[in-house]
């Protein structure tokens, strides 16, 4: 028999269309889960469009029609969608989940639900871990909603972007101090590499970068490049970098812990290239409390960025001081801001925009969706590069984590592909007493 999915608000929240992704099963949408998805209706992040387009899928569904015991038929070969009104728990739940909260009603709805299916298999799919932890103590089976989720070897592939091969110290010089700095991938590999794969060779008591470049057919030097004022401090920030700086890879991300600095390189490498560009727009995600858009916050648009935008003033400060007060490189700076032609910008007024020959920074991007992500992207021009910086370890959305948010669905996604390139960063490089702190606290 097919079975029976009751699924909570944050599935529908992380993907509208998840109500088509149960092949010939039965879905149950507890009434709890409507009245909260009410409450995200209004706003402009992909949690408003998805409750908002939800809601517009089911009201087609319901067109001249009641939903009845058995529910309604989604079409095709799919199964059967019912919207279910709240039920008490049993007697032998009720001292168990006191609280009379929504995710207690949704749970109580999905016993319910089980009870009066004893034949089928009954189970209650939320993205919720506390949720799903409070089911199975009430004897309830619970899963996570698994589309759209990166697999643990696809993981493992991402951070795997370096390769390490063994070659001869000839082939190590020839690239390093050859006249066209360049291998043929034949002298390194027995199968073309991936387009932009990177390599790092043991080189006498250092090692020599390099990265394949698939329109050019070898491999090519990676050089420890300084922009603005800033240089690497280690191989894996000469590969960001250098990914920043070429204009040839219209999209980079970067992805490493605090301190490693991702947003401190794309912020230098786009300012040492603002010539080459119209504008550099830096935004990141605005997660306010509650799921409030930030028109909820009181001033304007910059008293309404303000708590968000300061750790990229930060890293704006930190370029700044490179050189002295009054110099050339500091004026220019602050001209851009005033002139803005580098604009801080919130995420939420991306949509609909079509930005052309720009420099655009998503800082703190794990805390997108794949579906924001896209949004993003779709929004480049003829001219434009957009550099998209985070770490996946450290996400504030409750309805993400480092399978499904924006940033790791970027990097599977678009791997191997000749336009974009990932640069995972692992050493931090803000103070000794920051690096000490990650890896002991």
């Amino acid at each position: 028999m097919s079975k029976i999915f009751i699924l909570d608000t944050n599935i529908i929240l992380h993907d509208y269309k998840s109500i088509r992704q149960f092949q010939d099963n039965d879905l149950v949408i507890p009434i709890a889960v409507i009245e909260e998805l009410d409450k995200f209706k209004k706003g402009n992040d992909a949690l408003s469009f998805n409750a908002r387009a939800f809601m517009r899928e089911i009201n087609k569904l319901t067109d001249k029609r009641e939903f009845g015991p058995e529910g309604i038929p989604l079409g095709g070969k799919l199964g059967r969608i019912k919207i279910e009104p709240n039920h008490p728990f049993d007697e032998e739940f009720k001292d168990l989940f006191k609280d009379d909260i929504q995710d207690h009603r949704i749970l109580a709805t999905a016993l319910w639900v089980r009870k009066q299916n004893p034949n089928r298999f009954v189970a209650l799919v939320t993205k919720d871990i506390n949720l799903r932890l409070k089911a199975k103590a009430a004897g309830m089976p619970a899963q996570d909603y698994l589309r759209g989720r990166v697999d643990d070897e696809a993981m493992e592939n991402i951070e795997k972007e370096v390769l390490y091969p063994e070659i001869s110290p000839e082939l190590a010089q020839k690239l390093a101090y050859g006249p066209d700095n360049f291998l043929q991938w034949k002298e390194v590999s027995s199968k073309e590499p991936r387009p932009n794969q990177l390599y790092q060779f043991k080189f006498g008591d250092g090692t020599v970068l390099g990265r394949y470049d698939k329109a050019k057919g070898h491999i090519v030097h990676v050089r420890a490049l300084g922009a603005y004022g800033i240089r690497p401090r280690n191989d894996e920030q000469a590969f960001a970098m250098d990914a920043c700086l070429n204009p040839e890879i219209p999209l980079v991300s970067l992805t490493g812990g605090a301190g490693t600095g991702k947003t401190l390189i794309a912020l230098a490498s786009a300012l040492e290239q603002a010539s080459d560009y119209d504008q550099i727009i830096l935004s990141r995600p605005t997660v306010v409390l509650g799921g409030q858009d930030i028109g909820f916050l009181p001033g304007d648009q910059k008293s309404k960025m303000s708590p968000y935008i300061q750790p990229l003033m930060d890293n704006l400060d930190v370029i700044r001081h490179c050189f002295k007060p009054g110099s050339k490189q500091a004026t220019k700076i602050d001209a851009m801001l005033k002139e803005e032609k580098l604009v801080i910008s919130p995420l939420a007024y991306i949509r609909g925009r079509s930005l052309g020959k720009v420099y655009f920074i998503v800082d703190e991007a794990q805390n997108l969706t794949p579906h924001e992500v896209k949004t993003i992207i779709t929004r480049a021009g003829e001219g434009t590069k957009m550099v998209f910086t985070g770490d996946i370890f450290q996400i504030d959305q409750p309805y993400l984590d480092q399978w499904s948010n924006g940033l790791t669905h970027l990097g599977e996604k678009m791997s191997g592909q000749a336009l974009f390139e990932h640069v995972f960063l692992r050493k931090g490089e803000r103070s000794a007493l920051s690096e000490i702190a990650a890896k002991l606290l």
